[in-house]
């Protein structure tokens, strides 16, 4: 019942690929997370991956589609099993969706963020 000021969240680290839950809502985790760079290809074989940007610009790479740019105030959602990779030039800002206890890794063979509550 409580309001979640998301910039305020943001401001309380500075890593990167290290998502943080601000919410949790029918067993899903709201986190906000920041990034740069590319996160290596990956798929999560029976959760969508869920993709806001609330500042900067991603680019969505997929192994066997053309990937997809977007931006703040823009979403993506990944389908389960589609292999991918969020890339981004600069520092992006995001929030993300997924269910309780998902890895952020999937697949790819990079050990999974702690995901802390803050």
């Amino acid at each position: 019942m409580n309001k979640v000021n998301l910039a305020n969240k943001l401001a309380m680290f500075d890593s990167h690929w290290d998502p943080h839950v601000v919410a949790s809502y029918n067993d899903n985790d709201v986190m906000v997370v920041k990034f740069q760079g590319e996160y290596p290809f990956h798929k999560h074989d029976t959760t969508d991956d869920f993709f806001l940007v609330l500042e900067g610009e991603v680019t969505m790479d997929y192994q066997d589609h053309d990937p997809v740019t977007f931006g703040a105030g823009e979403l993506v959602v990944v389908p389960a099993g589609v292999i991918h990779r969020p890339r981004a030039e600069k520092e992006v800002k995001a929030l993300l969706i997924e269910p309780k206890g998902e890895p952020n890794s999937g697949d790819s063979g990079r050990a999974p963020a702690p995901k802390p509550h803050i």
